[in-house]
């Protein structure tokens, strides 16, 4: 493979050792109204996100008006068609221009999931900073290299598909020529149980493909998408909706402003915790060492009555040291509170 280890979105690195990127999804949240839209925009950046994303398609994109059994909703959608979920999901593609212009200007990034190639030259109209591949649409070569031609930067969500499936979209990309490509890890349930997400998988990704790779989550709380951290994730993203009180298509599973904040301070509370390997090179004064219990006087031979180990710690003899000293001599007068060292002894 031969993308890079890090590449940039709108000038905000990506990659291993650089603070995760975390992406707000919009989805359906919008409820087809431009103002709640632009409240979600105003909301992530106040949360600390890096990215609102938005996904471009019609119903008409997607699926047909069909009543057939197999055209019905599954999962938590269930008792809906496909094409009337869609319908009322979808974002209207004129709120575009409006939600993009608000995003540049107040200092977040946004950039789309297209459905088909028509949705990319939208997107592309706006020159779009980056392109987001949701999971389903992973088996799709055609819109996969569509994206590629653009030459931008790609998160690819791997949902359902198969190893094998992940390594022909990603051969797709490569195929292209483009070089800026995160996977992100991603159980495509609504919501996910915890034991569904399997982390380290991400790692595994990483190894298998040669680049960035981050976790699309699904799961009620912050738990999973922090804990993701430890195992490498470069990029979290997340449904975001204004209120757990919304109906929208994908409410129930999205986090509020209030979560996504903790999101952000989690992530980055563990982004410091993981460090770098390292041990102490001096002593902890929270140990003990090894003190004078009583005045010693000069020749005096040293035993479990006059000295002992005691907090706090920093002396030069350890609790260990302690059968070395007992049965010596002490070299000089020694008061009660000195701590021993080895200048001590006769």
């Amino acid at each position: 493979m031969t993308f890079k280890n890090s590449f940039e979105i709108n000038g905000r690195s990506i990659g291993e050792g650089i603070p995760v990127y975390i992406i707000a999804e919009m989805s359906a949240n919008h409820g087809q109204d431009l103002g709640r839209a632009k409240e979600l925009v105003y909301a992530a950046k106040e949360a600390g996100a890096d990215a609102i994303k938005l996904q471009t398609y019609t119903a008409d994109t997607l699926t047909m008006d069909c009543k057939l059994p197999h055209f019905e909703a599954q999962g938590a959608w269930k008792g809906q068609y496909l094409y009337d979920l869609y319908k009322g999901a979808y974002m209207p593609w004129d709120f575009h221009k409006e939600i993009i212009e608000l995003a540049n200007s107040i200092g977040i990034t946004c950039f789309s999931s297209p459905f088909d190639n028509s949705a990319v030259d939208l997107l592309e109209s706006f020159d779009s900073p980056a392109y987001k591949i949701a999971s389903p649409e992973i088996i799709d070569h055609e819109l996969i290299r569509y994206v590629a031609k653009t030459g931008k930067p790609i998160i690819m969500s791997t949902g359902g598909a198969t190893l094998a499936e992940i390594a022909e979209a990603v051969q797709i990309v490569e195929s292209e020529g483009a070089t800026e490509l995160c996977l992100l890890k991603c159980t495509s349930t609504y919501p996910a149980p915890a034991e569904s997400i399997n982390l380290r998988t991400i790692p595994h990704l990483g190894k298998s493909f040669q680049c960035p790779v981050g976790l699309s989550d699904h799961t009620l709380g912050n738990d999973v998408p922090i804990a993701s951290v430890a195992f490498g994730a470069c990029v979290i993203e997340k449904h975001f909706v204004m209120s757990k009180d919304d109906e929208t298509a994908d409410s129930f599973f999205s986090m509020t402003p209030d979560e996504l904040k903790a999101l952000v301070h989690g992530v980055r509370q563990v982004e410091k915790a993981i460090g770098q390997v390292d041990y102490p090179l001096t002593t902890s004064t929270s140990r003990r060492c090894l003190y004078v219990i009583k005045d010693i006087q000069a020749g005096e031979m040293f035993t479990r009555d006059n000295i002992a180990n005691l907090r706090p710690g920093g002396g030069e003899l350890m609790p260990k040291d302690i059968i070395r000293v007992l049965g010596r001599k002490s070299g000089k007068h020694l008061t009660r509170g000195t701590q021993l060292s080895w200048q001590h002894l006769a």
